[in-house]
């Protein structure tokens, strides 16, 4: 039996290009996000199918990490609906939501273990808080999600004398510990080295297949994420201005969307933060 049936006590979890809804996993209706007066999203539509991996990706402050919020109940959107498993995240009970979230398994982007713990005893930690598994059988699964991530040699040691690498890889084994049916991927590759980018690539993609999960990778890394993702969706300025197969989405013509798929230094994307022409404000401070 899978651990995320044992371990769950309380409920089930169920376009810019639109897809069939009935193979969604997740779905954006014209979300709109504000933080007071600071408008992030503006009329966001996406959808996540079952079973693939899709990509979020966009500059620095443009809502990537919103839309993860609104995804996990953490926000409530303004307008719109925010569908996962086909219930409405924002009208769940707290139960039903900390019910939902335990159908997640979430990366975070520098790791976030607990450098008080073993490398055993952080991913243990979301089976002895959530099952009353018997010990030995955690022992078990603790050491299968290791296995699975190369790191079961590495069972006693602690955080500190991990690389980024194998810590990155110790909490996605920890992400996948309870079985999920949705895996999120918080900017994966920040800070790691050429060959564990590479390691953490295939273990998205094989870990995508083998255990037929969802997951969304939020991600600037365009080519690391496009050789891996089956859908992107870019947002700029809170909208999705592309959206589709990775090839399709690089090979546009919007001049946006080259700026940003091919890191072009000049575009609709200005180096200059908006400032009045540079002769009239030095004459004007000097008067």
């Amino acid at each position: 039996m899978p651990v995320a049936a044992t371990a769950d006590k309380h409920a089930t979890l169920s376009p810019t290009r639109r897809l069939d809804p009935a193979a969604a996993a997740i779905e954006l209706n014209d979300v709109w996000f504000a933080y007071d007066r600071r408008q992030v999203l503006r009329g966001i539509t996406m959808t996540v199918p079952r079973g693939k991996i899709v990509a979020i990706m966009g500059g620095s402050g443009c809502g990537k990490t919103t839309i993860l919020r609104l995804i996990g109940g953490q926000l409530r959107p303004k307008k719109g609906k925010v569908l996962v498993g086909g219930q409405s995240v924002p009208d769940l009970e707290p139960d039903a939501l900390y019910a939902l979230r335990r159908k997640f398994g979430m990366l975070f982007q520098f790791g976030a273990l607990f450098t008080d713990m073993t490398v055993f005893e952080n991913i243990a930690f979301p089976l002895r808080e959530h099952t009353e598994l018997p010990s030995d059988l955690i022992r078990d699964l603790v050491l299968m999600k290791l296995n699975a991530v190369g790191l079961r040699g590495a069972a006693r040691l602690r955080p500190s004398e991990l690389s980024g690498g194998m810590a990155r890889r110790v909490a996605l084994a920890r992400a996948i510990v309870m079985d999920p049916e949705l895996l999120i991927y918080d900017e994966p590759f920040v800070g790691l080295d050429p060959i564990s980018m590479g390691v953490v690539l295939r273990l998205i993609r094989r870990l995508n297949d083998t255990l037929g999960v969802t997951s969304i990778v939020v991600s600037h890394d365009v080519r690391e994420i496009t050789a891996v993702a089956d859908h992107c969706h870019l947002l700029s300025t809170g909208r999705i201005i592309a959206s589709g197969p990775p090839a399709e989405v690089a090979g546009s013509r919007h001049e946006d969307v080259r700026q940003f798929m091919h890191g072009l230094p000049d575009g609709p994307v200005a180096f200059h933060y908006p400032a009045p022409a540079y002769a009239e404000q030095v004459l004007q401070e000097r008067a």
